[in-house]
């Protein structure tokens, strides 16, 4: 059976970590951006809920609810 699979050539090896390196590249920048969108629509999100959803329990405590 060992003679019906081919061994790895040290150039698949290379060919098989390079793609990996570029993969592991792409999927890390790709996780960056990610992470910096998510973040400021976070905090685009928290300024929105804090300016317009937010109650202020001042006026309900003077009876101007």
């Amino acid at each position: 059976m060992e003679k019906l699979r081919p061994k790895k050539t040290k150039i698949e090896e290379k060919v098989v970590e390079t793609y990996q390196s570029i993969e592991s590249g792409v999927v890390g920048t790709y996780q960056k951006i990610e992470d910096s969108v998510v973040g400021a629509y976070q905090k685009i999100e928290d300024k929105f809920v804090k300016r317009f959803l937010e109650t202020d329990n001042s006026d309900t405590k003077k009876g101007k609810a």
